[in-house]
């Protein structure tokens, strides 16, 4: 099974769960073959959570077997500073501190308000910056030090 597919019956698997997928790695080394799940939750994602991903979608992979021979399963949480990769994820993000590049700036702040086309963020200069989602090359949850 190809990736692509692998990752579409996984994200159709886990529609009615706590869990959503967020992607998929396959890497061969010379020691061993890794399959790498990561998976967001609407929760914040805590370890318990990742075990409970991993003891929900370990026996449905072994039911699908993807892969030739042997693998090492690995399911991870997208991590605290996740890329932030559709209009629903930015929506999501409201509230919550980000990292977004365009073009022309670079900036950190407090995420305000997305109402689909326009991101409204509260830089650490206490300054209100209006960015078009169109202009946004990156953006990612951030952690504020």
């Amino acid at each position: 099974m190809d990736i692509k597919k692998l990752k579409e019956n996984l994200a159709d698997f886990l529609k009615d769960t706590k869990f959503e997928l967020y992607e998929v790695e396959y890497k061969k080394t010379k020691k061993e073959n890794i399959l790498r799940i990561f998976v967001d939750s609407l929760e914040d994602m805590t370890m318990d959570l990742v075990v409970e991903a991993t003891n929900l979608i370990n026996p449905y992979i072994d039911e699908l077997d993807p892969v030739e021979g042997e693998y090492l399963l690995e399911v991870s949480s997208a991590g605290a500073e996740k890329e932030l990769r559709s209009k629903a994820a930015v929506a999501k993000a409201v509230g919550h501190y980000v990292y977004l590049e365009t073009y022309e700036q670079k900036l950190e702040g407090k995420l305000l308000s997305f109402d689909g086309e326009y991101l409204v963020i509260i830089t650490g200069k206490n300054q209100q910056v209006k960015i078009d989602y169109i202009d946004v090359n990156l953006i990612r949850l951030a952690i504020k030090f």
